[in-house]
C-alpha cells in the first residue's frame, strides 16, 4: 500500500534567532522564531508524514505548550516521526521539499540539507529532493517577514 501526504510551514524571520532549515545552520542576519529551533523545512516533512499516516500533525504530537520542546532539534523530531511511523508499519519512499525563501540563497546547503532528512527518515539520500524558490518580492516570505515550507511525500507499509 502506498500514500502520499502533504505539509506546510511558516514562520516569522526574526533577530537574534539561529537560522536552520533541513538541520543546517545557515549563516543569515535573521532566524524563525519558534518554541523549537522552528525549521520550517523539518516541520513540513514532519507533517507530510504524518498526514500520509493518518497520523495527529506535529503541533499534536510535540506542542509549544510543552517545555520539553523548547528549542527542540526539529531533525530529532523528524527522526522521532519516522519512528512512529515505522511502529504503525509504514516507511518513507521519497521526500520532496521546497523551501519558500527570498533570501537567503540555500543552493549550496540543498545536498547537506537532503543528507539530514534522509538521515532522520532512515531512506536513501537520492530518495530526498530539497530546493528553494523566491516570491519575486510578494507576500510574506517576498518581503523577507518569514520563511515557508511546502513538503510531499510517498510513504509506503513496507512491503514494496
Amino acid at each position: 500500500m502506498i500514500r502520499i501526504g502533504h505539509g506546510y510551514d511558516v514562520h516569522r524571520l526574526v533577530k537574534g534567532r539561529r537560522l536552520v532549515l533541513c538541520g543546517v545552520d545557515i549563516p543569515f542576519e535573521k532566524g524563525l522564531l519558534g518554541h523549537s529551533d522552528a525549521d520550517v523545512a523539518a516541520h513540513a516533512v514532519a507533517d507530510s508524514l504524518l498526514g500520509a499516516a493518518a497520523m495527529p500533525d506535529i503541533g499534536q504530537l510535540f506542542p509549544d505548550s510543552d517545555p520539553a520542546f523548547e528549542g527542540a532539534d526539529s531533525i530529532k523530531l523528524l527522526k522521532r516521526v519516522a519512528e512512529m511511523l515505522a511502529e504503525r508499519g509504514w516507511r518513507a519512499s521519497n521526500i520532496d521539499v521546497t523551501v519558500i525563501a527570498q533570501r537567503p540563497k540555500i543552493a549550496e546547503y540543498e545536498p547537506l540539507m537532503e543528507k539530514n532528512i534522509a538521515g532522520a527518515c532512515g531512506i536513501p539520500t537520492g530518495a530526498v529532493n530539497v530546493k528553494a524558490t523566491t516570491e519575486e518580492g510578494l507576500g510574506f516570505s517576498g518581503s523577507g517577514e518569514g520563511i515557508a515550507a511546502h513538503c510531499v511525500c510517498l510513504i509506503t507499509d513496507g512491503g514494496d
